[in-house]
């Protein structure tokens, strides 16, 4: 597992069994605590926050169940990973037992080397942070075995806060984290730390990535926190440049002559009634009157 053993709390009340779970834990590098009742898993919890807990159903004073029920109730412990042992093997009592939270369910006897590979399946589907699987986005290649971080061969040189914080968004792409969230997975529950100091290696994480281009899978939620994206946002492309048209320009538009002739209007001017006579101009000297009246 990444940064450090595998941190388990057993919950059991039988202190055989509770011993062969430790020695089968401690033989796979991790790091288990034991605690016989809810009241003492309770302290321990107070104390450090595990990575998993193995809950026994059968406790004094309170069941398993119940008590799966208040971690997942609780904010602080919501995200631990449950694996319930139990020997109540009926149908009822699995659905009881995933009903309350628990994120699987084995029964007694059981094989240790069935329980450890149950723990690193639980462990890849819930905290795949916590694993040492290769995980690529874009082309960044994290490599957890060998604290390596890669992009088109070249080495992207982090601290160690920012190669967490890395690995983390790596392992949960597209959802947003608060920075009280980033603080608790990536620093630690147990570490006192101002919000404000994720900002600052956000920021120191994002100028190790410009470089290749690809500061921009790392996106601000307003008002929220932040985000790592499995593709780079894409950019508005600039709108096409108008092209110079190489076409003669247009002849100016001439109304066509209609074919028939054009007619253009009259106005008819009113004659008055009445005979219409025109003057007689006088005789001039010498002329012969038209008509000479007879002497009888």
């Amino acid at each position: 597992m990444s940064n450090g053993a595998l941190n388990v709390l057993i919950v059991e009340d039988d202190s055989d069994i509770r011993a062969l779970l430790a020695l089968n834990l401690q033989r796979a590098a991790c790091q288990p605590r034991c605690a016989g009742s809810v009241a003492e898993a309770e302290a321990l919890l107070r104390e450090h926050l595990p990575d998993l807990v193995l809950l026994d159903w059968m406790l004094p004073e309170v069941s398993g169940v119940t008590f799966a029920r208040r971690l997942r109730n609780d904010q602080r412990t919501a995200g631990v990973p449950i694996i319930m042992i139990t020997s109540r093997d009926r149908e009822e009592d699995r659905i009881t037992g995933l009903e309350a939270g628990v994120d699987d369910y084995i029964t007694k006897p059981f094989f240790p080397r069935e329980l450890l590979a149950r723990i690193r399946a639980v462990v890849r589907r819930c905290k795949p942070h916590l694993t040492e699987n290769v995980v690529e986005i874009c082309g960044l290649k994290l490599d957890p075995a060998v604290r390596r971080v890669t992009c088109g061969g070249a080495d992207v040189e982090l601290c160690e806060i920012e190669f967490r914080m890395l690995h983390f968004f790596m392992t949960h792409p597209e959802r947003v984290y608060s920075r009280a969230q980033l603080l608790d997975e990536v620093w630690g529950r147990q570490v006192f730390v101002e919000e404000r100091t994720v900002d600052v290696h956000i920021r120191h994480l994002r100028q190790a990535l410009e470089p290749m281009g690809l500061d921009g899978l790392l996106e601000t939620v307003r008002s929220v926190g932040y985000r790592f994206v499995r593709k780079l946002p894409v950019a508005a492309a600039p709108a096409p440049a108008a092209r110079k048209s190489t076409r003669a320009p247009d002849a100016p538009h001439v109304p066509a002559i209609p074919a028939t002739p054009l007619v253009m209007p009259v106005t008819p001017v009113p004659i008055a009634e009445g005979r219409l006579t025109s003057a007689t101009p006088p005789p001039s000297a010498g002329s012969i009157p038209s008509s000479v009246g007879m002497v009888n």
